[in-house]
């Protein structure tokens, strides 16, 4: 048995990293408490007890002209990491997601002999599938959260382990809405509304404007309509909020801090961003509507080289066409509404997607965060702490 606080390098880049984090942290916590963990998270892994060297918004970015705006100060950041990991070794790397952070900085751990997991697939099973040479340089083993993700890696033979979605081990198959609403404080009767514009405050910034004027829509053609707004950073909601006053909109809403999932929960259905949010949407049983908007430039280098037909977590994962879809120019208030008041005004629909749901989410329960752990005190030796 080693001797000295097994030291953990770790990186998350958004919210939904951070909760992965802290999964993590917590499992292995729970079988080892004086393990050490320093990187960069956000305020969930700051409670399960990581310190981080640097704010996590940092690397919340979004698309290729997002990142070019923003790279000095991303590689200001990775190469303070990489200088402080290379002199204070950890006995493991663990990259959560942000794959064009966190695998540059694997490659050059891994090369000077730092053991390197990577927590989350990019999706090269959708493009840039050329970014597996690098992947395989980089990590000693990948962990994917869909049971899809496992073929593209054994067929370059990197080493991969189907772990599951934490999510879908810790949210009940059914959710009461009437207990969600009164949680928050909202008006029990009446049509609700889940709006989800992004975590980034670049996804806010392109989907706020047409999200608020779909919601004036529909609260135009049903009065009896409201609209709840979880934000993750106090960032995301000052975008927002100055689209409002922009647009004078008087339409009901409330707007929270944080609780994304007991909006969700508390809503007849949701207007969302493509994104980790459409997979908690689902795991909650509540039917939605997704949109994704890029910049032009992403956009159209996107368009040329993506290639799945869907690219909402919920289509993904069952292989067919469960969620409508919404992509760049077809991002318009009138259609967003109308899409929204079907979802609300047919909830015969909605109870058919439910059962779709279910088994997805079925699927999807692994035990995900122990088997995250299990794997890393594989990676270091410490196989008494195996469970």
């Amino acid at each position: 048995m080693s001797s000295h606080p097994l030291h953990i390098g770790i990186v998350a880049g958004e919210p939904s990293g951070d909760r992965l984090g802290a999964g993590l942290i917590q499992a292995i916590r729970e079988r080892l408490p004086e393990a050490v963990f320093e990187g960069i998270g956000g305020p969930k892994m700051a409670e399960a007890g990581c310190f981080s060297l640097h704010p996590m918004e940092k690397l919340s970015v979004m698309g290729l002209t997002d990142v070019l705006s923003r790279l000095p100060g991303l590689v200001a950041v990775r190469r303070d990491l990489c200088r402080h990991f290379l002199e204070t070794p950890p006995d493991i790397f663990i990259g959560i997601d942000a794959p064009d952070f966190n695998l540059s900085l694997e490659r050059r751990l891994k090369g000077a002999g730092i053991r390197t997991l990577h927590y989350v697939s990019p999706s090269v099973w959708a493009w840039r599938r050329y970014r597996l040479a690098k992947i395989a340089e980089s990590v000693d083993r990948m962990l994917v959260l869909y049971p899809f993700e496992e073929a593209c890696y054994q067929q370059h033979e990197i080493p991969v382990r189907y772990v599951g979605h934490p999510l879908a081990d810790t949210l009940a198959d059914e959710v009461d809405p009437l207990v969600a609403r009164r949680h928050l404080g909202l008006e029990e009767h009446g049509k609700l509304v889940a709006l989800l514009p992004g975590s980034r405050q670049d996804e806010v910034k392109r989907l706020a404007d047409p999200f608020i004027r779909a919601a004036m829509w529909c609260h135009e053609r049903r009065i009896d309509i409201r609209f709840v707004v979880p934000f993750v950073t106090g960032a995301c909601r000052e975008i927002f909020e100055r689209h409002l006053r922009r647009l004078r909109c008087k339409t009901p809403m409330t707007l929270l801090n944080g609780k994304s999932l007991e909006a969700m929960a508390a809503s007849d259905a949701a207007l969302l961003a493509s994104g980790t949010a459409t997979l908690e949407c689902m795991l909650l049983k509540r039917p939605m509507v997704v949109a994704y908007r890029l910049s032009p430039v992403t956009y159209q280098l996107a368009k040329r080289l993506v290639r799945t037909r869907y690219f909402s977590l919920p289509n993904l994962l069952s292989g067919e066409s469960l969620v409508r879809e919404l992509v760049q120019d077809e991002v318009k208030p009138e259609t967003l509404g109308r899409e929204v008041l079907k979802l609300v005004e047919q909830p015969q629909r909605s109870q058919r997607l439910a059962a779709s749901f279910d088994r997805i989410h079925e699927s999807l329960r692994r035990d995900a965060s122990q088997k995250v752990a299990d794997t890393v005190f594989e990676m270091v030796g410490r196989r008494e702490y195996l469970v």
